[in-house]
């Protein structure tokens, strides 16, 4: 198989199993205001089963990462897309809130968490050359936006037209689709393990987690990417609910959820692009500065469909586009090696962000009827981000590469 043609089939194979595990995770706030009306459970409880999904989601990531880096990612994917859809068809027969938070917060979490960012990207990376893998990382982040473009006007479509029971269970079984999609991921080329095992310099796993917690840059990278799940959570989770607020229909909230994806499929390539040329920690210094003008922005803006949808575009162009510069400096950082248990835990930094952001969301609408102390965290949070990013140490790309 040639260099380009091995290229393009890791990532659109990548790509198209982030799409299905990210655009059915990103979902499933869709689900929180039909699972309280036949649950009675409230807000709060519901919320708080949506931040544990946030937290398994990210401690599944070192967890499988360290098992792919071991078994191979086919093996890893398939596993977790079991759970997945096991997750997914359990949850409209349970009742409590303790069922709630084991059929969502931890078998549909952590089985989502088996086909993302930290096994795919780390699978790719080990297979291309350097100079390949910032942009392949683009391109399979934006399979995962494209994936939140297609299956949230579905799932709402879905919910509206039969009823969310039906629409959770459709999504399951359209959740098995991603084994087949894994089929390339199956055996690693000789070429590839070589370079991997050169890079890392016969170094061990534990020595390399040691080295990396005492570096500072990588830890700036954990703190910045906790506010990144800080917000991500609480919009993917809670943005229905300011759409209600603003009295204007549901349909709007998946119609921005859309937005969001599709604008970051053009944020993720182009972040891709953008760290083949440019040092990652600017790109997210920019990324996060974004956000809090955005969020500024909006406070003070009308609240109508056409607020929500530009609102909308203009944070999707960084949603999830800050995961192609992170994980490409882990990789610069440490070597692909171990890149699928570093990011990992860089990942699991971004879902306890995320915990506190779907779970304060649900505090904060209960106790005040608004989202607005939210918001008001929202962009202090994210103007940290943008700050922590600077003392990062990063060669500039044309050095590496030269």
């Amino acid at each position: 198989m040639t260099p380009q043609r091995t290229f393009w089939t890791l990532v659109i194979s990548a790509a198209a199993i982030l799409a299905v595990t990210m655009g059915i995770r990103q979902s499933m706030g869709l689900f929180l205001s039909p699972l309280n009306t036949s649950t009675g459970l409230g807000i709060v409880t519901i919320s708080f089963a949506m931040a544990v999904a946030q937290f398994t989601w990210g401690a599944a990531q070192p967890l499988f990462g360290m098992l792919a880096d071991r078994v191979g990612s086919f093996k890893v994917i398939v596993f977790g897309t079991f759970m997945l859809a096991l997750g997914l068809v359990i949850t409209p027969f349970v009742s409590s809130g303790f069922g709630l938070i084991f059929a969502i917060g931890i078998l549909t979490a952590a089985g989502a968490g088996a086909g993302s960012f930290s096994i795919l990207i780390g699978a790719a990376a080990q297979r291309l050359p350097a100079e390949r893998r910032s942009t392949a990382a683009g391109f399979i982040n934006a399979g995962g936006s494209f994936g939140q473009f297609i299956f949230a006007p579905l799932t709402q479509a879905l919910i509206n037209a039969y009823s969310w029971v039906i629409a959770i269970l459709v999504l399951a079984a359209t959740s098995l689709t991603t084994i087949l999609l894994a089929l390339p991921l199956r055996n690693k080329k000789d070429d590839a393990e070589k370079h991997v095992v050169a890079e890392s310099d016969g170094i061990k796993l534990g020595e390399q987690l040691r080295i990396a917690f005492k570096d500072r840059s990588y830890l700036c990278l954990h703190a910045g990417f906790f506010t990144c799940g800080f917000h991500i959570a609480f919009l993917v989770t809670h943005l229905p609910g300011e759409v209600n607020l603003c009295g204007l229909s549901a349909s709007v909230g998946a119609a921005s959820l859309a937005i969001i994806g599709l604008a970051n499929i053009v944020g993720s390539i182009g972040a891709g692009w953008l760290g083949q040329t440019k040092r990652m920690k600017m790109i997210l210094f920019w990324m996060y500065g974004s956000r809090a003008v955005a969020i500024a922005i909006y406070l003070v803006a009308p609240k109508t469909e056409l607020t929500f949808y530009l609102f909308a575009a203009v944070l999707g162009l960084t949603w999830l586009s800050t995961v192609p510069p992170t994980a490409g400096l882990v990789g610069k950082l440490f070597g692909t090696r171990y890149l699928g248990t570093l990011f990992g835990f860089t990942l699991l930094s971004h879902q306890i962000g995320g915990f506190f952001g779907a779970w304060l969301g649900g505090i904060a609408f209960v106790k005040t009827g608004s989202y607005d102390w939210m918001w008001y965290a929202d962009i202090v949070l994210a103007s940290a981000a943008a700050l922590v990013n600077l003392p990062i140490r990063e060669e500039h790309p044309k050095r590496l590469f030269a």
